[in-house]
């Protein structure tokens, strides 16, 4: 699925391997543990795996409801998913009617403000799509207050049927804490709303709202990170499958002294005599500066043949140094591969070794990876 001009793999310093079979068995398995339509979310460039063959392998899984952030993204979306609904999760931008029209586009409501816009502009006699609403029930981000859209709905032939809405929902801040108070809380504001406009379809759940206890399906969800691998029950065993795994190559080994100091400012001294390895990989390749590994802190690590080698110093640019020393010797010299993605170095494994969480591992996934799709 990579454009044919590329030059093959051995032209890169790391290979990204996305498989799209275990993408789509995800979705499938989220949609019928919800017992009802699996949408996906696919902003951030399909959280980095690329947003054409992301939606291209669910679509023709029978995905028909997409969601993103930015009306770019949608109109990528929109080329390989011409049948499909595409809502924009980020609203309707001032004077981006038009675009939306054009493209076929779902804006997802949430203010007055876009509501009138909306309701105006389809009164231009515009052929467009249903858009959704947007009610905030706790994150104080996009959306109409809780009150604000139960006073909508009583209207009935007010704004809410101006704007000719589609889909009502909301968006969880903790469904992947099942012990948080604030999840009964959402979800009973959110029913409370959806009661009041019965002849709209209604989408709550997210990635995690899928494993929430007592958390009503309605007729569509919105899983993202699940989709791609990330564990969206944190503390307990993942029930995705892996989509990516990342590998890079070693440039070069060393060997260095006791009390050698290693990287930028020298922040890693080697206790004793260690090997030492350098891979193709760096910040600029979306691994974060975070994972550095120094004499006062803990980063990131990769795995060569089942063996932990901890990075060392700092992540660079463009390189991140290792040590092998206690990996097999012939499988940590140059040319060889080390995973740093993969296996027991999941996302959440990972996230944490670069103090952050996998979402943003995911997403920071850069553009200078061999890039290899499976399955499909």
């Amino acid at each position: 699925m990579m454009p044919a001009d590329l030059p093959d793999s051995a032209a890169f310093g790391a290979t990204l391997t996305i498989d799209l079979d275990a993408l789509v068995s995800n979705w499938r398995l989220l949609g019928k543990r919800a017992g009802t339509e699996a949408g996906a979310v696919v902003k951030a460039d399909a959280y980095g795996i690329g947003i054409e063959p992301a939606v291209t392998a669910l679509a023709r899984a029978g995905c028909k409801s997409f969601f993103v952030a930015h009306v770019s993204e949608a109109v990528r979306a929109r080329k390989v998913a011409p049948d499909a609904t595409i809502y924009v999760l980020n609203g309707l931008l001032p004077g981006t009617a038009e675009t939306f029209a054009a493209h076929g586009l779902s804006p997802v409501l949430g203010s007055h403000e876009e509501l009138l816009e909306w309701a105006s502009f389809r009164q231009t006699g515009a052929q467009v799509r249903p858009a959704a609403l947007h009610v905030d029930t706790a994150m104080n981000r996009l959306g109409l207050w809780p009150g604000e859209g139960l006073n909508l709905a009583r209207e009935r032939s007010g704004v809410i049927a101006a704007a000719g809405i589609g889909l009502l929902m909301t968006h969880f801040a903790s469904s992947e804490v099942e012990t948080d108070p604030a999840n009964a809380r959402q979800i009973a504001a959110f029913a409370e709303i959806a009661a009041a406009l019965p002849e709209l379809p209604a989408s709550l759940k997210n990635s995690s709202g899928h494993f929430l206890k007592d958390c009503p399906s309605y007729q569509l969800t919105r899983p993202g990170y699940a989709l791609y691998g990330g564990n969206p029950t944190p503390g307990q065993p993942n029930p995705m499958k892996p989509v990516v795994g990342l590998e890079a190559t070693i440039i070069q080994t060393r060997e260095v002294e006791d009390g050698t100091q290693v990287g930028y400012n020298g922040r890693w001294t080697a206790k004793g005599k260690r090997k030492l390895a350098t891979i193709c990989l760096g910040y600029a390749d979306g691994y974060p500066r975070n994972g550095s590994w120094t004499d006062t802190s803990t980063g990131g690590s990769v795995l060569i043949e089942g063996v932990y080698c901890p990075f060392v110093g700092s992540v660079s640019m463009d390189l991140i140094i290792i040590d092998v020393t206690d990996a097999p010797a012939d499988a940590a010299k140059r040319g060889a591969s080390v995973t740093l993605i993969g296996g027991p170095l999941d996302l959440e494994t990972v996230g944490g070794g670069a103090k952050t969480i996998g979402y943003e591992i995911l997403t920071s996934l850069g553009r200078r990876y061999h890039r290899r799709y499976v399955g499909l």
